[in-house]
């Protein structure tokens, strides 16, 4: 915040966080009822398997779902749902078409831009944030009830340029269950509040193994510290994510459609009550 700040932003010439920045509109044609940014403090939690699982729950649920890789360095959404190597472009210049996959989810990430899927990323942060507001402004999004954003982890350009640009209607905290994550929560937290989104929830990944034998579950990382700090922020942890060799193979396999989900029913709730 700028010193001698006096909150009225249009008579202020400072690039900081909580400037307010005008909302960039869809093209004409496109529908989006409800955002939902996923993200976290730091790396390797699993926002994007998160992103991706709520995105197909939604989908069997009857809603219209639609979720936008902007973790554009690292992308790996395509990969989750088995469509990388898709064409984007439409035959007018400069519309977008979202890639489908089998349940018919809209999605759209830079991989589907590059060559071969393994091909680097090398671009700087302002070329970076402006294919993420490409992917919101120029594509054909067709009546999405839930557009899910996993986000690249940190409050970084990206999300900074998602939250500011974007109308996020609410926030999918994820997690781990590590004394650690202390730092990842709150840098969400207060990131989310900076920025004026309310957030929905917390979900804790990797929070046990179950026993193949005899069921007991397994905290692996040992015991979690989440709860508490979601009691601390008044925050629901709304679920916690086993470690399932099951879905590690699904997700390999590009098939995240046919993971049964059902420890995300309580954030699938959430989401759809935000709806009303």
């Amino acid at each position: 915040m700028a010193e001698n700040c006096t909150h009225d932003c249009s008579t202020c010439k400072s690039s900081c966080a909580q400037r307010k920045i005008e909302k960039v509109p869809l093209r004409d044609g496109s529908k989006v009822k409800k955002v939902i940014a996923v993200m976290s403090g730091k790396g390797g939690v699993g926002k994007s398997l998160v992103s991706s699982l709520l995105t197909a729950k939604m989908q069997k649920r009857g809603f219209n779902s639609a979720i936008i890789d902007a973790d554009l360095i690292g992308a790996s959404v395509p990969t989750c749902f088995g469509v990388q190597g898709e064409s984007i472009m439409g035959d007018d210049k400069g519309i977008m078409i979202p890639v489908r996959t089998k349940s018919g989810i809209q999605i759209l990430s830079l991989n589907f831009m590059l060559e071969n899927e393994t091909d680097p990323v090398a671009l700087r942060a302002a070329m970076v944030t402006g294919y993420l507001i490409n992917f919101w402004k120029d594509a054909v999004w067709e009546d999405v009830d839930f557009m899910f954003i996993d986000m690249p982890p940190g409050t970084g350009d990206i999300p900074l340029t998602t939250l500011q640009s974007i109308p996020v209607d609410g926030i999918i905290i994820v997690s781990t269950p590590q004394d650690l994550v202390r730092v990842i929560v709150e840098k969400s937290v207060k990131f989310a509040r900076l920025m004026n989104v309310p957030i929905l929830g917390i979900v804790e990944n990797m929070s046990y193994i179950k026993c193949p034998d005899c069921g007991k579950e397994i905290p692996v990382f040992g015991k979690s510290h989440v709860e508490k700090i979601a009691l601390e922020y008044g925050i629901p942890l709304l679920a916690r994510i086993p470690i399932s060799p099951e879905i590690s193979e699904k997700i390999d396999a590009g098939k995240v459609e046919e993971i049964e989900s059902d420890f995300l029913n309580p954030v699938a709730d959430t989401i759809a009550a935000s709806l009303n």
